[in-house]
């Protein structure tokens, strides 16, 4: 049985905190977004893309601030500087400053972290050429399994092609994706040339599945 830790409601409709047991659960109109028990591919896509950027100190935006987990990973590393945290859903991040998400709750009060509320498409657009080093997008489960439809045109060209422009020479933009997707890879091969895909298996319960990272990299050489 699961117990309502908190709840709110926007125009995208309701957004739920729950918990059984010792895990805390996140749901978006009902559906599952994320827990705290499986956490890997959060951490990965935080992970595996800084440990590619080569540089001394690092600007990153994170589309998308869900349970914290991206954002814990990315201050873990010493060379972040600022990181900029994009979550349209304010009652979210009200959440995590009121310490209702303990495993993360010292990451929101880091002072090199700086929260916007809106639409990371909107975000993205405001910001300055080159100012990241690093772009980390988790904002919905995929191009295939969205939460919200409006999201999608974050997995297109145009808005890919946006977050390039925001990142440095050198700079990476990392997606993350509840499955595999051909027309998203697609998508950033078109756009930058360059395509990695990580596949990493995470057993939820008695369920085995595979969640996926996309990563491309600003002025790389095209993958063969």
């Amino acid at each position: 049985m699961a117990e309502l830790v908190a709840r709110g409601e926007s125009e995208r409709g309701e957004l739920a905190l729950l918990r059984r047991g010792d895990v805390l659960e996140l749901r978006v109109n009902g559906v599952f977004v994320m827990d705290t028990a499986h956490t890997e591919t959060e951490r990965e896509l935080a992970t595996a893309t800084l440990h590619a950027v080569d540089a001394a100190e690092l600007r990153v935006l994170i589309g998308g601030l869900g349970l914290g987990f991206t954002l814990r990973e990315v201050l873990a590393d010493p060379r972040v500087r600022e990181a900029h945290v994009v979550e349209i859903e304010p009652e979210l991040l009200g959440w995590h400053r009121d310490g209702l998400v303990p495993d993360t709750a010292a990451a929101i009060r880091d002072d090199r972290v700086r929260c916007h509320v809106g639409d990371v498409a909107e975000v993205v657009a405001a910001q300055p050429p080159g100012a990241f080093d690093v772009v980390l997008l988790d904002v919905d489960n995929g191009p295939d399994f969205l939460v919200y439809d409006a999201n999608s045109a974050i997995y297109r060209g145009e808005f890919l092609a946006r977050c390039g422009e925001k990142l440095t020479a050198g700079g990476t933009l990392a997606i993350w994706s509840a499955d595999t997707s051909p027309a998203l890879r697609g998508a950033l091969q078109e756009v930058f040339g360059n395509c990695e895909e990580l596949a990493i298996p995470v057993r939820l319960g008695q369920h085995e599945t595979t969640y996926h990272l996309f990563l491309a990299v600003r002025g790389a050489v095209p993958a063969r």
